[in-house]
């Protein structure tokens, strides 16, 4: 009987770690145009998020966006987008990746009030989706197609 892992690999996935927050979240390090960062991995966001204060740190190009964005218990927020980034995690890569910019400080405060440590960005729905992303909660481990 072959396991998810073995039928996933065979398939041409790829594995990365997940590691449990005490929030509950799954965190998860991603490189953006080749620095390293630490994100929180969510489904529910449409779309994949880096913070404003990283757009150096990830050596972004940001343009004004007339899109709000919203989430975490904050609402209509500025926004900026960053295109054309290369998003690796773990042996996935992905080129020409757009990147929503916004203020993270009250995702990262609520994240500190409980001890978990603050993050880079989000990656949200947009990249989950053009991965073909599977996740395996009770192994904690998200499987991206090659």
């Amino acid at each position: 009987m072959e396991t998810l892992k073995e039928f996933l690999i065979n398939k041409g996935y790829t594995k990365v770690k997940l590691k449990l927050t005490k929030t509950n979240h799954f965190e998860i390090i991603a490189t953006i145009n080749g620095v390293k960062g630490l994100f929180i991995l969510d489904t529910g966001a449409s779309s994949s998020c880096v913070g404003f204060e990283a757009i150096e740190t990830f050596n972004l190009t940001a343009k004004d966006s007339k899109v709000k964005a919203a989430g975490a218990g904050a609402t209509d927020m500025a926004t900026q987008l960053s295109k054309k980034n290369t998003l690796n995690i773990g042996k996935w890569k992905k080129d020409k990746v757009a990147l929503v910019l916004f203020n993270l400080t009250h995702v990262n405060t609520a994240l500190k009030n409980h001890n978990a440590q603050p993050v880079d960005g989000i990656i949200g729905a947009d990249i989950l989706k053009k991965s073909k992303a599977i996740i395996d909660y009770e192994m904690k481990y998200l499987y991206l197609k090659l």
